[in-house]
């Protein structure tokens, strides 16, 4: 079977890891793998496998692709794409009708489509949901990484719930432990020394970091700790200062976005997500798979059925300074935190290659 896997680059999320993942696991089960890119860059690349071929449409932006994917499904007509990212997922759509070949598309939805929209003041963001409402209905097959993504995308598009499938992303991998166990040099990690609490994702408004600096600093005055943040994005200079602001700027780093995050993961006394919103936080389950302590926000969507409604790890209200900082505060007072390792095997890659194959399977 030949399968494709569309999107724009594999430059920084989830969405980008989770692709490059499938494509690797899809191709040690022997079957034929395209990774096609809009433009074939970012840090994943060199996690692709041999066993998938990059196909580079170089066209930098997502809709100038549309060209030479739809030569790319003439020339090399695959059984199956599957899509990701819904911009990417439109152009997909348009690209199979205008190529005119026998190909089952499958698009996969990766966030909250009503948040992500609203929030935005890009003009991308706020177009694409309506031409999503169109798009979604001419794909074979529609899927969410969480219950929530699915209800919220069924609203906002008034796409029937029962067409779209929720496959969880395929998070925990034996690189992911391998990498987790790996050496990390760093003055604030070692024995002896304050426990170190730790975010990780793209310094944008979504993320709310702030909020967990705020959170941080309030612990602070109480509690000898340290926060790390690995990421990088525009909110940058405006978190930096918000750092100084407080005066816990010799307690708090964010050195960038890391190669091995996994590294820190497992070294860690407590791992926080502090998002206003979500699809499915690949960043917390891999936090989980490495042995932390975990912290979330209960946003839309995907803590709540990560963690089952506080099992696993503390869930607490968005955007909330107080609520957070409590608990922080009381995860690093506990010695017997909760071995969530269990649960974060869920998600692993082989659940993950079963669900998207038996989508993708032309009937």
């Amino acid at each position: 079977m030949h399968i494709a896997i569309y999107l724009p680059s594999l430059r920084g999320g989830g969405a980008e890891r989770a692709m490059a993942t499938l494509a690797n696991g899809f191709a040690d089960r022997g079957l034929k793998v395209d990774l096609v890119l809009a433009q074939a860059e970012g840090p994943y690349l060199s996690e692709v496998s041999p066993g998938v071929r990059v196909v580079n449409l170089q066209s930098g932006r997502v809709l100038p692709s549309l060209p030479g994917l739809v030569r790319y499904l003439r020339r090399e007509r695959p059984q199956a794409v599957l899509s990701a990212l819904n911009h990417a997922n439109v152009i997909a759509v348009v690209a199979r009708m205008l190529a005119g070949v026998p190909v089952r598309l499958v698009v996969s939805e990766r966030n909250n489509v009503s948040l992500s929209g609203s929030s935005s003041k890009n003009l991308r963001s706020r177009v694409v949901p309506h031409m999503m409402r169109w798009a979604y209905r001419k794909a074979d097959g529609v899927t969410a990484v969480s219950g929530g993504v699915a209800d919220d995308l069924a609203n906002a598009i008034n796409l029937p719930r029962d067409r779209i499938s929720v496959i969880f992303n395929p998070v925990v991998t034996p690189e992911l432990i391998e990498k987790s166990r790996m050496p990390l040099e760093h003055p604030w990690l070692g024995e002896g020394k304050p426990p170190v609490i730790l975010g990780v994702g793209r310094l944008t408004p979504q993320k709310d970091f702030s909020t967990l600096i705020h959170a941080f600093a309030q612990v602070r005055t109480v509690r000898d700790c340290r926060l790390v943040i690995l990421g990088e994005g525009e909110l940058r200079a405006e978190l930096e200062q918000l750092v100084a602001s407080l005066g816990v700027q010799d307690s708090v780093q964010l050195p960038g976005f890391a190669d091995n995050p996994f590294a820190w993961m497992s070294r860690v006394r407590l791992f926080v997500l502090s998002s206003r919103w979500e699809g499915l936080p690949n960043v917390l389950i891999q936090a989980m798979a490495c042995g932390a302590a975990v912290v979330s926000t209960n946003c839309p969507s995907g803590p709540d059925e990560i963690l089952e409604g506080g099992k696993w790890g503390r869930l607490v209200p968005v955007g909330d300074v107080e609520a957070l900082a409590e608990a922080l505060s009381e995860n690093l007072q506990v010695l017997d935190v909760v071995n969530s390792i269990e649960r974060a095997m869920f998600f692993n890659v082989e659940n993950a290659i079963n669900a998207y194959l038996r989508l993708l399977m032309p009937r």
